[in-house]
């Protein structure tokens, strides 16, 4: 049987992911590391923790020690590195922890992995790294042009991916997708944010006048690029992950409000964040060439994840009377 080593498989897309891959393949067994950070949580993944094919290991994949232990011990043929510090707001008031977890970590696993035979390590990046275009969409050798910490981190990290490969000749393949949505994703990010918000009556926060424009895909169609990735990518390589749906932030408020009944009364301007990109798109013709193919269109995938919160409300609640409800009334108040 197959062994993947999933890390950060408690968050937003890393748990979506071990869900398919648990669905999908029979012969596969995950290995699920992950710190337990503020967003990751291992209630998204109750419905599989009996599953014999799944393991959990709680830990850093900056901890050097550890991740060494856990290579040895497992094995792994495939390493998903989903670990990472992610949402922007919070890499502008504490950078040194994107450091740690996104440039420290990476390479720690980075190093583990020369040491067994891995077939593939899968680093999973984002659509940021790039920084903003006006016009057109970023092809996968397009300059960096990172505009905040978190995205700059991430940048590091695709250097280090890409230097083990040339250097030492690691199977690694990059990922870059766009912005994605559906279950599981920790309220602190737009759309289950606006969505948890409204269904407590309450206003949601939009950045300046809401022009910002985001490219958006469902988390499902972004496991199976993953796994297309995994069995046709070619190591060396950078994929873009793209549906090509396109929003600006105030179509998608609306989007949200429309569905949920409420109206415009509900939002609440605040002011732009520092380094605030205006606009995300990816070129996906690559990884099209493998064979995949997005199957989820936008207003339907948004009325599944809204619909997902809706069944789910003690999962959002309970993160929403914790830690995320005082870091967000402090930040907005200092933005």
């Amino acid at each position: 049987m197959k062994k993947a080593l999933i890390t950060g498989g408690a968050g937003f897309i890393g748990s979506n992911f071990i869900h398919f891959l648990l669905k999908k393949h029979n012969d596969l067994r995950v290995v699920n590391l992950d710190k337990l950070t503020y967003c990751g949580n291992l209630d998204n993944l109750k419905s599989v923790e009996r599953d014999p094919r799944y393991h959990f290991i709680k830990g850093d994949i900056a901890d050097k020690k550890l991740v060494a232990e856990i290579f040895q011990q497992e094995k792994p043929d495939i390493v998903v590195n989903f670990a990472a510090a992610t949402h922007v707001d919070r890499s502008i008031f504490e950078p040194e922890v994107f450091t740690k977890t996104n440039i420290i970590g990476t390479q720690t696993l980075l190093g583990a992995a020369l040491k067994v035979k891995i077939k593939k390590f899968i680093q999973i990046s984002t659509d940021e790294v790039y920084g903003t275009i006006a016009r057109g969409r970023f092809r996968e050798r397009d300059p960096f042009s990172p505009n905040s910490p978190y995205a700059a981190s991430k940048a590091a990290a695709d250097l280090l991916a890409r230097a083990y490969y040339k250097t030492f000749g690691l199977p690694v393949v990059v990922v870059r997708s766009c912005n994605n949505f559906g279950p599981f994703q920790f309220p602190e990010k737009v759309i289950p944010l606006f969505i948890t918000n409204l269904l407590e009556n309450k206003k949601i926060p939009l950045y300046g006048e809401g022009k910002n424009v985001r490219d958006w895909i469902y988390v499902i169609d972004n496991c199976s690029a993953i796994d297309a990735v995994i069995s046709r990518g070619a190591p060396g390589e950078v994929y873009n992950i793209s549906a090509n749906q396109e929003k600006t932030n105030i179509e998608l408020t609306k989007i949200i409000l429309n569905f949920l009944k409420k109206d415009d009364t509900m939002i609440e301007y605040v002011s732009d964040r520092p380094g605030h990109d205006f606009r995300y798109a990816l070129d996906a013709a690559k990884i099209k060439s493998l064979g995949w193919q997005a199957k989820y269109k936008f207003m339907p995938a948004v009325k599944l994840t809204i619909d997902w919160y809706i069944k789910n409300k003690k999962w959002w609640r309970d993160i929403k009377t914790g830690e995320y409800k005082n870091y967000y009334k402090k930040q907005y108040k200092n933005l």
